[in-house]
């Protein structure tokens, strides 16, 4: 199908499923669409894998958790511990991760590029573990899904709607699956856990979502929008000529010096509710940034919206600017996000994960090492081991960063036969094989048949753990299995046969075995 020919909006996002764009809306025209898009149509992969990804996850799952990833490494020990989304946050981007090199707070000081290029960052580390992964698979296929769909803050969007545009598409060529933008006044743009937040008016905001929709539809990707309210705790606006603000608006407390309107602190939650209902239309999921963390204000939060549009998902920032323990118990903590999920929220996330996970393990080991010089190393090192276990595999830097993978394209360009590899004869091979085999490895593993002659010791300690988990998990059904072939083995011994089994087919009633069977029949019997 042509452009020219395409008449709807699935014959322009051709990647989206059924129902992608149901209870949608767009100020705009199809036709719109095809003169923005030029001569030749690029494929964004990435992002239109990823938030096809993403829009499945959030219809089949109670919620989608993730956290704020501030480098691409920290992104991969998120997949690896088998988080299925990722959360790129802006915050983090100021603090620690801009174009500029330097460190800022939240307020939108940082070029609008930064956020983008952290997006392609992260995608190319992603990339990496899954060339890792499959260069070390005998099918060259990867043992996870390493592409985990990344939603991206935009912030206020740096400027108007057509900034708005043009950091959508930066983001969608970085590969980012979902983007949010937020209706604060960009100029003023705050954390939303900070004093002094301005917002724009309701139709501004509007204008803005319908610029990052064009903009997607531009690059024909279905990437998930999430419109941000900040009404909850904002106190000024920018402008009263939209009269769907004009109810909230304090006009007895006058103007501030910058001439913003003041905002009734009183109708906050009512305020984020009615802002939430008219973006409704314009994006796929709704955030409200909230001061503290309570399910009562968010189950009346989405049952406002829902009493107009009851299919609506929606966001939650499970902030580190709240005290958890101060506001909530363990067993309400334990319990917190499953009742959000409930909810609607579908797609929760701790914005700030990367960023307090570093500063903390990095300041403790630096306490530590300190006082008990390398000792303190060392432990750091034997809590890397015992987490191996559970997946952990950073404990060998070497191949985590890709060092057997570009071994493999020495020896491609060379025939097979380049003696410069850098694994082979690094202290990695030759120490940490060795190490990572803990004295719980060194049980002596039953094995249900005596080897065959000829054969050799090939299992590496890393092959005897994954045995080892193996046998935990699934020792009690191995024994009855067992149980039953031994039982049967004895059978077949003492001369009784079993024509129906169709393992035994092949053999022939009238042979007479003696003994045990060869040890290639064993495993045709069927247990």
């Amino acid at each position: 199908m042509t452009q020219v020919a395409a008449k709807n909006w699935y014959q322009i996002i051709k990647s989206a499923p059924k129902g992608r764009f149901q209870g949608l809306k767009r100020d705009y025209q199809v036709e719109d669409v095809l003169k923005l898009r030029g001569s030749i149509e690029i494929e964004y992969t990435l992002a239109t894998r990823g938030a096809n990804k993403l829009w499945q996850l959030l219809h089949t799952e109670p919620f989608v958790p993730a956290l704020g990833a501030q480098t691409g490494n920290q992104a991969v020990q998120m997949v690896r511990a088998g988080l299925k989304a990722i959360y790129l946050s802006g915050w983090q981007v100021a603090a620690d991760a801009n174009s500029a090199g330097d460190m800022y707070p939240d307020q939108s000081l940082y070029p609008s590029n930064s956020g983008p290029e952290l997006c392609r960052r992260i995608n190319r580390s992603l990339r990496r573990a899954d060339q890792v992964d499959a260069v070390e698979a005998e099918d060259y296929m990867a043992q996870r899904d390493w592409y985990a769909p990344i939603v991206a803050d935009a912030e206020a969007g740096f400027g108007g709607a057509l900034n708005c545009f043009e950091l959508m598409k930066a983001y969608i060529e970085a590969g980012a699956s979902g983007v949010h933008y937020e209706d604060q006044l960009g100029s003023e743009k705050k954390c939303g856990h900070m004093g002094g937040k301005v917002l724009i008016p309701t139709a501004q905001h509007i204008r803005h979502l319908n610029a990052a929709r064009l903009a997607a539809d531009v690059c024909g990707t279905p990437t998930i929008i999430v419109a941000r309210t900040d009404a909850e705790s904002s106190r000024l606006l920018t402008s009263d000529v939209d009269e769907r603000d004009h109810a909230f608006i304090d006009r007895k407390a006058g103007r501030t010096v910058e001439g913003f309107h003041r905002l009734k602190e009183s109708m906050a939650l009512q305020y984020c509710i009615e802002r939430a209902i008219n973006y409704a239309p314009y994006c796929d999921l709704i955030w409200m940034e909230t001061s503290h963390p309570t399910i009562a204000d968010a189950k009346e939060f989405a049952e406002g919206v829902r009493k107009v549009y009851p299919d609506k998902m929606f966001a939650y920032n499970c902030s580190p600017s709240f005290n958890w323990k101060q506001h909530l118990s363990t067993a309400q903590l334990e319990k917190f996000q499953k009742e959000l999920g409930a909810l609607g929220f579908k797609y929760q996330f701790i914005t700030l994960a990367g960023f307090h996970a570093n500063s903390f393990s990095v300041f403790d080991l630096a306490r530590k090492y300190k006082e008990t010089g390398m000792l303190a190393y060392s432990e750091l090192q034997e809590m890397e081991f015992g987490s191996e276990r559970h997946g952990y595999s950073a404990v060998k830097h070497q191949r985590e960063v890709g060092t057997g993978y570009f071994d493999h394209v020495s020896n491609a360009v060379s025939g097979g036969q380049s003696s410069t590899t850098a694994l082979s004869g690094s202290t990695e091979e030759a120490q940490f094989r060795t190490e990572t085999a803990s004295s719980e490895d060194e049980e002596i593993l039953t094995l249900t048949a005596q080897p065959m002659a000829g054969d050799e010791k090939i299992l590496t300690p890393d092959a005897l753990r994954f045995i080892k988990n193996l046998n935990k998990q699934f020792d009690e059904r191995r024994l009855q299995l067992l149980s039953k072939r031994v039982k049967l083995q004895k059978e077949l011994n003492e001369g009784a046969w079993f024509p129906d089994f169709s393992g035994t087919r092949l053999i022939s009633e009238k042979t007479k075995h003696g003994g045990a069977l060869k040890y290639h029949l064993i495993f045709r019997i069927a247990v």
